[in-house]
């Protein structure tokens, strides 16, 4: 009953949207239900956005970090990765209208499962589908549900918080999120 429950709960309502039922619960070809696809892409979503590693702020790098860091323009760990990076990637990547939709205050601009991959790059989404163990159109369609949610509650005054206090906001979040 958690905001990880609000958060999974709405957003897999608002991605069924006119999909016929056998979507909802399971996704073409076999694949898990948006709920669970959403759960997956949660940890790795948190990370982009607070400039972390796969690691959990490990000190090493590598994987996720370095993939979504070259993605971003930076190290996984640099000043151009983490939700500047990403919200500087999609205004590259011609989604800029969107990104500044679920900064600002009001509502969320919708962006296709389609334009992930235009934002991640090819190899970028398939790493992330690979860190989060589901497929690369399943981390499409969650991915194009999770951004605007996520981007709008980690900005809830409307501007992107520096890198500390972005930090402090991935972690109040992950705390309410409770125990995994």
């Amino acid at each position: 009953m958690g905001i990880l429950d609000d958060l999974l709960g709405g957003l897999a309502g608002q991605a069924v949207g006119d999909r016929a039922q056998q979507q909802q619960t399971r996704a073409p070809g076999g694949g898990a239900g948006m709920s669970q696809v959403l759960t997956a892409l949660m940890p790795i979503v948190l990370q982009l956005l607070s400039n972390r590693g796969a690691g959990g702020g490990s000190g090493t790098g590598g994987g996720i970090a370095d993939v979504l860091g070259q993605v971003l323009g930076g190290s996984g760990r640099g000043a151009a990765g983490g939700l500047g990076g990403l919200l500087e990637q999609l205004q590259r990547t011609g989604f800029g209208e969107q990104a500044d939709s679920w900064v600002s205050r009001g509502a969320n601009k919708p962006i296709s499962p389609d334009a992930m991959t235009q934002v991640f790059g090819h190899e970028g989404l398939e790493q992330i589908s690979r860190q989060a163990g589901i497929g690369p159109e399943e981390a499409s369609r969650g991915l194009s549900a999770l951004l605007p949610e996520v981007v709008d509650r980690m900005t809830p005054d409307g501007t992107v918080p520096d890198a500390d206090a972005l930090a402090k906001s991935v972690d109040d979040f992950v705390r309410r999120l409770g125990p995994s």
